[in-house]
């Protein structure tokens, strides 16, 4: 069939198969220009399939040279719809690892199940003895419970009405959107879904399995962004989400310390993500922030991003990190003269002057790129088989 973008909201419906398999491949030239790193053996991804996961996945194998276990949850290609991207992505990391003669499975299934933890583990018992690398960038937007309560995520303010400029993706025009602030029990849920529990979990599971490697390194990923996002982001329910994810690394590394296990938080710099995407305010800051970190030639993607992480830090005797404990690969986007110019640039934007003031074309691009799509290299009225 001839695969075309189908956008609704901030999502695209369906996904471009030679597409996907071009990011990949891009990915990975990236990361095999670059210098070998003596890190991560055996390495478990939980989150595998897009993004910030993926790009550590493709890290993981191609530079530190790891055999790598990817937990997703994603859907394949029928009769009537494409598959996912992040189904897509899995297919050609798997056989781009393969070429190389480098270990890579994945399992498809709810990472926040204890089935699935029972199953990551009994795959590493038999493939690999013990991970010495864990990668928790999972990004749900629900989770069911062990009692079966399904709990949803929301993105809302904390305690107060929150105005402010925001992008309608539908029209690319600047537009003003009010957020109400979330009820306590909508707080919770979002706590539960994103937060630090099922990181826990599964450090647990995997320990009292005897699967950990001495002197294991566990990350999560993280963002906080400017005072700019506070109100929707750092202030309200996903930042109360991700603060209670920084608390679950304390937690680890107080339980885990006669191992040796190392948890960290990787606060990371603002992507085009499908769920960033979802976020008011967000998408019109990104589109801001690309313009001014291109043009001071600070710009990174995911695996740009993933590859300055693994190669300066993740892997030294002891990363940086900042006055609690975390490692702050955001530090180009907050740096005192991009978020000048940000504000400046904020604050002078309109409809009528996007482009001159915001990489709105850029945005697009990463958008579609997620998806398979936009890629100058490939003909996409061409048939192909989904």
């Amino acid at each position: 069939m001839i695969v075309e973008p189908k956008v609704k909201g901030f999502i695209c419906t369906t996904a471009h198969k030679t597409g996907c398999f071009e990011s990949v491949k891009r990915q990975i030239a990236y990361v095999k220009d670059k210098e070998k790193i003596l890190g991560a053996k055996r390495v478990l991804i939980l989150g595998a399939s897009t993004g910030y996961g993926l790009a550590s996945r493709i890290c993981a194998a191609f530079q530190c040279g790891a055999a790598t276990l990817g937990v997703m949850f994603e859907k394949e290609a029928s009769t009537k719809r494409t598959a996912t991207a992040g189904w897509y992505n899995t297919k050609a990391f798997e056989q781009e690892a393969k070429k190389e003669g480098l270990y890579a499975k994945t399992l498809n299934g709810d990472a926040f199940s204890k089935e699935m933890k029972q199953q990551v583990i009994e795959t590493i018992r038999t493939d690999l003895k013990n991970v010495d690398l864990i990668i928790y960038s999972l990004a749900a937007p629900k989770r069911t419970d062990k009692d079966g309560t399904i709990y949803q995520s929301v993105l809302k303010t904390v305690g107060q009405t929150y105005t402010n400029k925001t992008l309608d993706l539908r029209r690319n025009e600047v537009t003003t959107v009010t957020i109400e602030p979330a009820s306590l029990q909508e707080e919770e849920a979002t706590v539960k879904v994103m937060g630090g529990e099922d990181w826990k979990d599964w450090i647990d599971s995997l320990a009292n399995a005897g699967v950990l490697a001495d002197s294991c390194i566990t990350v999560a990923y993280s963002y906080l962004g400017p005072e700019l996002t506070y109100p929707i982001y750092k202030d309200g329910t996903i930042g109360k989400a991700k603060e209670n994810l920084y608390q679950t690394s304390l937690n680890l590394n107080q339980i885990y310390e006669k191992q040796g296990l190392k948890a960290y938080i990787s606060v990371n710099k603002a992507l085009v993500t499908q769920a960033s995407s979802a976020i008011p305010v967000v998408p019109l800051y990104l589109s801001i922030l690309y313009r001014i970190m291109k043009e001071m030639g600070l710009h990174e993607g995911c695996i740009e991003q993933i590859e300055r992480l693994f190669r300066t830090e993740l892997f030294t005797k002891q990363p940086k990190t900042d006055e609690l404990g975390r490692i702050r690969m955001d530090d180009w986007e907050l740096k005192k003269e991009v978020q000048s110019k940000v504000t400046k640039n904020w604050d002078l934007i309109t409809t009528e002057n996007l482009r001159e003031y915001a990489d709105i074309d850029g945005y697009w691009e990463d958008f579609y790129h997620m998806f398979g799509f936009r890629y100058d290299t490939i003909d996409y009225q061409e048939d192909i088989e989904v």
